[in-house]
């Protein structure tokens, strides 16, 4: 006799995400795993007196969406205002600085958070807005004391204390994981403190399921259209860009940079690297690899954004095992930026998402919010159609498949997490995070994507939202 689910969907298409790419018809959950997937004469035994049992009526079923670059605290204070729309409305580089001028982020918005109260607001604003959208996991990437005195209070330990208090409390809608921040939000570092943050920091403890601080966020670079991406060609006035770490010359920077690298890996942290221009993502695919060469340890680092990347650096990334974590909407909204900055022969290795995927590189695609929606609807329709709001396309020879930016929203950022055994796609046995689409994302087309309705999101076998 089996035991009873708790929940069962019957009657649609089930998008397991599996090794196989298996499309079910039906799955049942119970004790918050996945405890049935097949047909529905397979899971209908498991259907007792107390299963909620849902007919899809041919509707579609994903594993939950992990956006797995997102800003949770700050897209909170800041919602309904992205960033992006900022740069839409400026029509040139205004709102796309980061902080003193160098990163890729505004964070000097008129938010200003002050006391973990306030963050924890925040957070539980974003969660929201998540829970609608079928987003069941996220990445904070970024917080720790070299925020402490920031300008937005997004960014700092009080962020990590609230995370966490939340998550001991149930109050959190979906799995985060955090990355620690000892320097500023896309400015300023240093090895210096960087080692002395790893030396004498203490982030809180991990909340199984619902929070985990797993490493260490490095910025190496600023981004193109504010000329402070550190680039092999020059821009226009011949300059060539920077690291944002300290040091006398681009030797000295350099060499910290490779320094704070092997310090966090020798330290046993995952390490994510907001690396844009070519010379950075080059610099820094090699730095990864030197360091998890020395151990042979498997870190999941990753390289964020890589707006310029070789293909000699792809091939590197993909014979590291180094992920990459992009966000799809940022091409086709400034490619034109980005040519302005280094001429139109730059965007050759401009968001280069197929040719990462065809050198196998894991490729993990984010929203960067509030940078870009959270919407990862927007996110997968961007990437597989590479047009902007506009209908202009950019760069359609690295246009991706329906199903690779499912993957890169579900499948790999469980890989990035280092949790592909336990979550991430739709099989016995893995945590029962789900998402219901009213329509089969494979079979709309690609641009109506964002139009087709979330119906449900399911957590660890609890139904988070409905429509």
């Amino acid at each position: 006799m089996h035991e009873h689910a708790d929940l069962v969907l019957t009657g649609g298409r089930v998008h397991t995400m599996d090794a196989a790419g298996t499309v079910a018809e039906a799955v049942a959950t119970r004790g918050g795993t996945i405890a049935a997937v097949g047909t529905a004469e397979d899971v209908a035994p498991l259907a007792g007196r107390g299963t909620r049992v849902v007919r899809l009526a041919g509707r579609a079923v994903l594993p939950g969406i992990n956006d797995s670059h997102l800003h949770g605290v700050w897209l909170g204070a800041m919602w309904p205002a992205l960033l992006m729309d900022r740069l839409a409305g400026t029509g040139g580089h205004a709102g796309t600085g980061g902080h003193a001028g160098t990163g890729g982020h505004e964070h000097t918005a008129p938010v200003r958070l002050a006391g973990e109260e306030r963050v924890a607001k925040a957070i539980l604003r974003t969660a929201g807005l998540l829970a609608p959208l079928g987003i069941t996991g996220y990445t904070e990437p970024g917080l720790g004391p070299g925020e402490d005195g920031g300008a937005t209070g997004c960014f700092g330990t009080s962020a990590l204390r609230a995370y966490a208090d939340l998550a001991e409390r149930g109050e959190l809608t979906a799995r985060v994981t955090a990355l620690m921040l000892f320097g500023e939000l896309d400015g300023r570092s240093s090895a210096d403190e960087l080692a002395e943050g790893l030396r004498t920091f203490a982030p809180p403890p991990d909340v199984p399921g619902r929070f985990r601080v797993a490493g260490v966020k490095i910025f190496a670079d600023g981004i193109p259209p504010m000329r402070t991406a550190w680039t092999e060609r020059p821009y226009a006035d011949g300059s060539t860009g920077a690291l944002l770490v300290d040091g006398r010359d681009d030797a000295d920077r350099e060499a910290a940079l490779r320094a704070m690298i092997d310090a966090a890996h020798a330290a046993g942290h995952q390490i994510g690297v907001h690396a844009t221009g070519d010379r950075a993502t080059r610099v820094v695919a090699d730095a990864l690899a030197t360091a998890q060469a020395r151990d042979g340890r498997d870190a999941r680092h990753y390289l964020i954004h890589g707006d310029l990347l070789s293909p000699a650096t792809l091939e590197v990334l993909a014979r590291a095992g180094i992920g990459l974590n992009t966000q799809a909407g940022i091409p086709v909204a400034t490619a034109p930026l980005l040519a302005d900055a280094l001429g139109a022969d730059a965007l050759r290795d401009a968001w280069p998402v197929r040719s990462a995927l065809d050198a196998g590189v894991r490729l993990s695609l984010s929203s960067d919010a509030p940078v870009l929606t959270p919407d990862w609807r927007a996110g997968v329709a961007a990437a597989v159609t590479r047009a902007g709001l506009d209908g202009t396309v950019r760069g359609p020879e690295q246009r991706i498949a329906v199903a690779d930016a499912l993957r890169a929203y579900t499948v790999t950022p469980a890989w990035q997490d280092g949790a592909e055994r336990w979550k991430g796609s739709v099989e016995p046995g893995k945590a029962a995070d789900l998402c219901v689409l009213a329509d089969d994302p494979l079979g709309v087309e690609p641009a109506a994507l964002p139009s087709v309705p979330v119906e449900m999101t399911v957590l660890d076998g609890r139904v988070v939202y409905e429509s």
